[in-house]
This record gives structure tokens, sequence and C-alpha cells, in this order.
């Protein structure tokens, strides 16, 4: 008896595999099916470990940690392929004419959030552009959105293309598949709008190590609203964020910043970013409550927005060792908040050896930055290097490479 409450004491680890069962008790031996369900029991201190295999969910972790040595630790095992995606494998395309096929799919399929009657909108968007934050992907590869359905019917050159139509009951996509039967090759469509993010600020002192996260229809993200990314800490603090292949969302890969609250995109002006960070204080915004972020060691690609992106939520963080590219730059979405990493308010902020090529703009630091670091990092064939907007410093900028 004495033992007890040591015991007692004790992280658990719950285990999640392809061959699990959500009713197993999430042993090694008997793990659980879905990540999400050992989210919803896992507790400060305990441990999620998942094995290998593909993993269609949204992990919306329900609680945090307490403190920087009583986490929750989600971490795939080590060496193994562990893929969380916000997509969806579709085998019943329908041939149409030449490479054109089409699939009819309910409505339900996609629950409460269509990805393809969701219009990419915000602050600082161009809204002369009507993208949607759905997409297609042929082996691994997004195909390029058409504005008509004309236009993936007779196509003018050697892009693919998806266009798609919802009604009241079904959603229908057209797509060219070239030289190819879709029934037979790894197609996806996006399904969910974020893969790792809570749905509440304050969920604390969480790690997530190791995974492959992957296609998410994920918004605009501006500094005046709420900013979900393909993984996000959400208005958070503590959060551990490192070793992972991140790729594939429509706008942002990593969030690092704002709650969202009545007033999201309806400040595209000075005066309505002053009003936000009046709610952000109103909000938290403390050094005890928010920011003291670590991203580590992640290879970030593939994202139409921003690689990184933190609108007075990455306060007092580190990003380090990190590979950041091709952001940007595939020419279909435009407007601000587009970088590799753009930050608002960067204080006590250091950006070190990172490898950031093939962005709009590799490094844009708006509003605020103070104590701000940059170091030892590689840029090269980025539109712009390095861009600093409304700033009163300080800022080092040191033994950086910029080709």
């Amino acid at each position: 008896m004495l033992f007890m409450p040591l015991a007692a004491l004790q992280a658990a680890e719950f285990h999640v595999a392809i061959r699990g069962k959500d009713t197993a008790p999430g042993t090694v031996t008997a793990p659980f099916r879905t990540i999400q369900h050992a989210a919803a029991l896992a507790q400060p201190g305990d441990v999620v470990t998942v094995h290998a295999g593909v993993y269609r969910e949204r992990v919306n972790p329900p609680r945090g940690g307490e403190s920087d040595t009583k986490r929750i630790i989600y971490q795939a095992v080590p060496g193994e392929k562990v893929e969380i995606k916000g997509s969806e494998v579709v085998k019943t395309w329908v041939k149409v004419q030449d490479d054109v096929w089409k699939v009819t799919l309910p409505n339900t399929f996609f629950g409460k959030f269509n990805p393809y009657s969701d219009l990419v909108h915000g602050d600082w968007y161009n809204l002369s552009l009507t993208n949607h934050t759905g997409a297609v992907y042929l082996d691994g590869k997004w195909l390029r959105e058409a504005k008509r359905q004309e236009d993936v019917m007779n196509p003018a050159d050697d892009n693919m293309l998806w266009f798609a139509k919802v009604e009241d009951t079904n959603t229908t996509i057209w797509a060219q598949f070239k030289s190819v039967n879709p029934n037979k090759k790894g197609v996806e469509i996006n399904a969910r709008q974020t893969v790792f993010y809570p749905d509440k600020p304050g969920r604390n002192f969480i790690t997530v190590r190791g995974f492959t996260l992957m296609n998410a229809a994920t918004p605009w993200a501006p500094p005046t609203a709420e900013q979900i990314g393909l993984i996000g800490t959400h208005w958070s603090k503590g959060w551990i964020i490192e070793s992972n292949v991140i790729s594939h969302s429509i706008c942002v890969g990593v969030t690092l910043g704002k709650y969202g609250d009545e007033w999201d995109n309806k400040g595209e002006s000075n005066e309505g970013y002053y009003r936000t960070i009046k709610l952000a204080r109103e909000n938290g915004w403390t050094k005890d409550n928010i920011g003291h972020h670590v991203v580590r060691n992640n290879t970030i690609s593939d994202c139409g927005q921003s690689g990184i992106v933190g609108s007075l939520g990455a306060v007092f963080s580190e990003l380090s060792g990190n590979t950041i590219h091709d952001i940007g730059n595939r020419g279909v979405l435009d407007g601000a908040e587009m970088a590799g990493i753009k930050f608002h308010a960067a204080i006590d902020v250091t950006i070190r050896g990172n490898y950031i090529h093939r962005t709009c703009r590799a490094i844009w630091m708006d509003w605020m930055a103070q104590g701000l670091r940059i170091t030892r990092n590689l840029f090269h064939d980025n539109s712009q290097d390095l861009f600093f907007e409304v700033n009163h410093g300080p800022i080092l900028v040191d033994n950086n490479i910029l080709l």
C-alpha cells in the first residue's frame, strides 16, 4: 500500500495503430484505432504513441499539459511513417471524355464542412480570386482549380485541372487525369479543414513529434482573424512542434496565432489591427499565458499562403532547424500575409538555423517586432529574403546567408 500513491502518479502511454480498436485498452498489444480517441483520454503527463499507417482524421486535443515538465505528448514511433491526412481517397470516378473524369458525392461525405463550397477569403486577400479550400491530389501532387467547368472539358495547356459544383444534396467534381485511370491511382480530395488543431484556446504544453501531416482545407489566416493551420496552437502556450513533415495546406502549414471572435476579417485597416491588439490584451495576451512555443527540425512545404504564421501568438518563441520551401509560389492565391514565416508582434522571438528557399518571401516580420533575433539562416531563390514592416526593434540580424 505504501507504493500505491507513486503508481497513481505515473504517466500513462496510449498506443494507436491501424489494426487497433477504440474499444481496446490502448496498450501496445491492444491499441486504439484513432488518435482522437487517445486524445480524449490523455491527461497531463501522458504520451500518445502512434504506429505506422495513414490516419484520416482531425485531431482536436481536448486538453493540454500543466507545465513544461508535465506535457501531453503525441509522437510517432521512431523510424515508422505515420501520416495524418485531411483528405479522403476517392475511387468512384466515371470517365466523361478523353482525360476528363467526374465523381458525385453526397454532401454528407463532408459532414458539416464542405471545402468545395468554401471560398478562400479574409482581410488582405485579393477577393477578385475565386479559389476554394478544396483540392484534388494525384499521387501526392495537387491539381489546379479551374474557374469554369468548360476549362476542364477543353484544356488549353498541359496543366491538370479540376472544377467542383456543390448543389443541395451532392457535390460533383470534374478533373483531368492525363492518360491514367484515377480509380487505379492514388487520388484524394480535401475533406477536413485542419489536421491537428484544438477547437478552443488555452490547450497548453502539447508536443507533436515525428508525424507526416498533409492535405488540409485551411482558411486564409490574416492577423485580424482566427489563424487555423494544418497544425496550430490556437492561442495557447508552450507547444513543441518538432521533426514533422508538414505539407499541402491550401493556406498555412503551422499557425502560432490568434483566436477568433466577432471581429474576424473585419479589420483590414490600421484601426482594425489596433482593435485586434486591444482585444488580445483583454483575452489574456500576456507573457504568462501566450507563446513560448518551439518549432524545430520540421520540413514545411507546399502551402498556398505561409509556412508558419502567427499574429500576437508567437511571442517568446523559437523557430530552429526547419526547412521551409515552395510556399506561396503556385500563382493561385494573392494577398498580403504570404511568406515562409509571417509574424505580427515577433516579441522576444528567435529564428535560428532555418533553410528557406523557393518562397514568395522568406521572412516577413510585420508590426511590433521587438527583441527579435534572426541568425544563421540560409536563404535562396525567394522573391525577397527579409522584409521588416512597422517595427521599432531592437532587431538583430546576424550570420545569415542570403543568395
